[in-house]
C-alpha cells in the first residue's frame, strides 16, 4: 500500500469536480482497510467508493480511502431464494447484471444505478419502485475509531426515503465492507407498476417479462434520460422527490391542475422534483459549465470544469425558487462535501 500526496480526485468523482486530497490511499483487501484504520487513528478519513453521489467544494485535507475491495459470494441457498454477499468495492450494476445471469431477482429495477455496493446502503439506494431495502439482509461495517468490524441488520441500518442511520447518527463512522441480499430463484416478484416500464415492455411486445426484460428496459430509458457521467458530469438525481401532506397538493393542484403525483398514504403525497424544476424555467439552462439537464431537470451537469461552489450555488438558487413558487422546501439526494 501506497499513500499518494495532493492527489486529484477529479476522475474519482462522477461529477468530474477536481478537488484535491491531501493523502490518498488505495484499498484492495479487509486486512489493507483494517492495517489503514489501525495505523491513522490520529487523521481524519475520508471514504470514497465510485463518487457517484457526492459533490466535492472543496479540497480534502484528509486521508481520502478509495475502496477496492472486490468478491460476490453465494452464501447459502434453497429451492426458491439465494443469499448473495458482495464485498463494498463491487460496482453496483456489475453486481446486479451478476445478479440477472444468475436467474437471482429482487435488484433488476436497480440497473444501472451508478455507484459501489458499500455505498448504496447508506443512500439506500431506489428506482422504479423498488429501494435497497427491500433485499438488504446486513451489511458489515468497520468502525473507524477502533477498527472493529460490526454487523447491522435491516432493522438496524434504519432506512428511509435515501436515507440510513449511515446519513444520519453514524455518519463517518463506519466503513460498509460488505452487502448480504436475499433473492428469488424462482417465482420472480416484478415491480413493472411504474408506466415508463410497463409502456417500454408494451413496446418490446413483453407480456410475460422475466427480470432480464425488466432490467433491460429500466438500462434503456436510464439512459435515454439520463446523462453518462463518462460524458457529462453529473451525480443522478440531486434532489429528493419532495412529500408534502394532501392537503398542500390540493391547494397546489387547484392553481396547477397537471401537477404529476404519487400517493404514499391517505396523508402524504410524493411530487415528482423534476417537474417542479421545470416549471420554473431550469431546465436545460446553464450558467458558465454549471447547468441543468436539457432531458431531466432533476439532474445538475458540469458541462467541463464547474467547481463544486459553481454547482452547490445553482442548487441553492433551485432551492429557493420552489420554495417561493410551491412552499416546498427540496432536499438534495447527494452528500454535499
Amino acid at each position: 500500500m501506497k499513500i499518494e500526496q495532493n492527489k486529484s480526485l477529479k476522475k474519482y468523482n462522477t461529477f468530474g469536480i477536481n478537488a484535491t486530497a491531501s493523502e490518498f490511499i488505495e484499498i484492495t483487501s479487509e486486512s489493507e482497510l483494517i492495517d489503514v484504520i489501525s495505523k491513522n487513528t490520529e487523521k481524519e478519513l475520508f471514504v470514497l467508493s465510485g463518487g457517484s453521489n457526492m459533490l466535492l467544494t472543496k479540497d480534502l485535507n484528509t486521508l481520502v480511502l478509495h475502496l477496492q475491495i472486490k468478491g460476490i459470494t453465494v452464501i447459502e441457498e434453497s429451492e426458491d431464494t439465494v443469499l448473495v454477499s458482495a464485498n463494498g468495492g463491487e460496482n453496483w450494476h456489475d453486481f446486479v447484471q451478476y445478479c440477472i445471469d444468475n436467474n437471482y431477482g429482487g435488484l433488476e429495477n436497480l440497473s444501472l444505478i451508478p455507484g459501489y455496493v458499500g455505498s448504496a446502503p447508506i443512500q439506500n439506494i431506489g428506482a422504479y419502485g423498488v429501494e435497497l431495502k427491500d433485499t438488504l439482509i446486513s451489511c458489515e461495517a468497520y468502525e473507524i475509531s477502533t477498527a472493529k468490524k460490526c454487523l447491522f441488520s435491516n432493522e438496524d441500518c434504519k432506512f428511509g426515503y435515501r436515507n440510513s442511520i449511515f446519513k444520519n447518527e453514524a455518519k463517518g463512522k463506519y466503513i460498509i465492507s460488505k452487502v448480504t441480499f436475499r433473492l428469488k430463484k424462482k417465482n420472480h416478484s416484478l415491480n413493472t407498476s411504474y408506466g415508463a416500464i410497463e409502456n417500454a415492455l408494451s413496446e418490446r411486445k413483453i407480456t410475460h417479462p422475466t427480470i432480464r426484460d425488466v432490467s433491460e428496459v429500466v438500462i434503456q430509458i436510464r439512459k435515454s434520460k439520463l446523462p453518462d457521467p463518462s460524458e457529462i458530469g453529473n451525480s443522478g438525481s440531486f434532489f429528493k422527490n419532495p412529500v408534502i401532506s394532501t392537503t398542500h397538493f390540493t391547494q397546489l393542484q387547484n392553481s396547477y391542475p397537471l401537477i404529476p403525483s404519487y400517493v404514499i398514504d391517505k396523508n402524504n403525497i410524493k411530487v415528482p422534483a423534476g417537474w417542479l424544476i421545470e416549471q420554473c424555467g431550469f431546465k436545460g439552462k446553464r450558467w458558465g459549465d454549471a447547468g441543468v439537464h436539457e432531458k431531466q431537470a432533476l439532474v445538475l451537469v458540469n458541462y467541463d470544469n464547474a467547481s463544486g461552489i459553481e454547482l452547490l450555488n445553482l442548487a441553492k438558487r433551485i432551492q429557493e425558487k420552489i420554495e417561493t413558487k410551491f412552499n416546498i422546501k427540496l432536499e438534495t439526494e447527494v452528500n454535499i462535501i
